[in-house]
């Protein structure tokens, strides 16, 4: 029994929940120090509070990051089947939607969040909320800890686990960093990601909540760098949707770089122009005589018309189809199929589901998650330089690299 490890685990979220039930299930002595007054209040936001907890097609080419490959060796030693195994022995019975999106059965993220709260509390993991993590140091072979509480904590493992800065609501400060910068760590510049884009344009408050469904790529230098197809959602700053915020992250990495960026959105993504043109002419065909804004009923989202048009130059709304020259035909395809706007930024981290950047992974041994530069320094879930596309690839990463990092965190 001495030679049993204390292991002191700093954040209660997805990542060090898993982290205390796998070191304690190793017969380490666990606290978790959380600064909110409950653990997992992120969970609870995940997948419209349903908590996609993990895809079927989680691997590595689904995370970015400056070496996405540091995630191969957790994903593969806890696999989406190790994730799916384990809630299942704590009662979650799952099911797989669209796009290898895995939830509960219970379509209720408290489901996720309640089974690991009896695992913790059937374990005897010592739980300490409202304890902010404020130092951290080593002294000798001991980690000393002092937290907003007042209280001072000693142990023999230390495992970082306190998220990003995205959705700073559910306790991600970027506070994290600030200790393992302390004890010499590097963090890669940070940015947001899963996040809507601002764009650059008059017409965003005319078509606020104007939906469909249509292919949006992040265009530099002329060359389209990533795409995703879906439900796209104009909004008074810019554009949401989850192609928006799959996307998302490339034109973060470009703006933070100092580079332009530009949205390409097709909203006539299931034809050829030369397809589009065809059936544009036809239905002008047929009746010559309309205002141009009301041939597009029936086309195209209504509200979309108006602004489609000016896009293309034509300020006659009510102008008969017949009257238009070749190349205002021309203007309206091209709006159709390839409408472009300048990306002027994302929107802050209150809206950003995860965080780009993070610990640099050249610091961080990937087949344990301990620390290359201080023995016993563990880092579990987003605060490491790992981040995956939305979908429940986030979340896979926190159990993975989570139950790495207190599997080994336990001897």
């Amino acid at each position: 029994m001495s030679n049993k490890k204390r292991v002191i685990v700093i954040g209660g979220g997805a990542a060090g929940m898993m982290a205390a039930i796998s070191a304690k299930r190793l017969g380490a002595d666990v606290t978790i120090l959380e600064k909110n007054s409950r653990v997992g209040k992120k969970i609870l936001a995940t997948g419209n509070g349903r908590c996609n907890f993990t895809n079927i097609n989680a691997d590595v080419a689904c995370y970015s990051g400056n070496n996405p490959k540091f995630a191969y060796s957790a994903l593969a030693n806890f696999t989406v089947d190790h994730t799916i195994k384990f809630f299942e022995k704590l009662g979650i019975a799952h099911k797989v939607e669209d796009l290898g999106k895995v939830f509960p059965m219970s379509d209720q993220a408290s489901s996720i969040l309640d089974v690991l709260l009896y695992e913790l509390e059937e374990l005897g993991v010592n739980i300490i909320c409202d304890a902010a993590v404020e130092a951290l140091t080593k002294k000798k072979e001991k980690f000393v800890i002092m937290a907003s509480n007042g209280k001072e904590y000693t142990g023999d493992r230390v495992i970082i686990a306190t998220g990003g800065k995205a959705m700073p609501a559910s306790g991600s400060d970027g506070q994290g960093y600030k200790l393992a910068q302390k004890l010499g760590h590097s963090v890669c510049d940070t940015f947001p990601a899963l996040v809507q884009l601002m764009l650059e344009g008059p017409y965003f408050k005319r078509l606020d909540g104007v939906k469909f469904v249509g292919t949006a790529e992040v265009i530099h230098n002329n060359k389209s760098l990533t795409k995703d197809r879906g439900d796209i959602l104009f909004t008074n700053y810019g554009i949401s949707g989850p192609p928006i915020l799959q996307i998302s992250r490339m034109a973060g990495k470009l703006l933070k770089e100092g580079q332009e960026a530009y949205l390409k959105v097709t909203i006539m993504d299931m034809m050829s122009k030369e397809e589009l043109s065809k059936l544009i002419s036809k239905r002008f065909g047929m009746a010559p005589r309309k205002a141009v804004d009301f041939s597009f009923v029936g086309l195209i989202n209504k509200r979309l018309i108006p602004v489609v048009l000016l896009e293309a130059g034509i300020n006659d709304l009510k102008c008969p189809v017949a009257e238009l020259s070749a190349k205002e035909r021309e203007n309206i395809i091209d709006i159709l199929k390839d409408w472009r706007f300048k990306i002027r930024g994302t929107r802050s981290w209150p809206s950003a589901q995860v965080t780009a950047g993070g610990v640099d992974t050249r610091e961080i041994n990937q087949n344990t998650m301990e620390s290359k530069l201080i023995k016993g320094l563990f880092f579990a879930g987003e605060i490491i330089d790992i981040d995956g596309k939305c979908g429940g690839f986030n979340l896979q990463w926190a159990w993975s690299s989570g139950f790495i990092a207190g599997q080994n965190a336990a001897y």
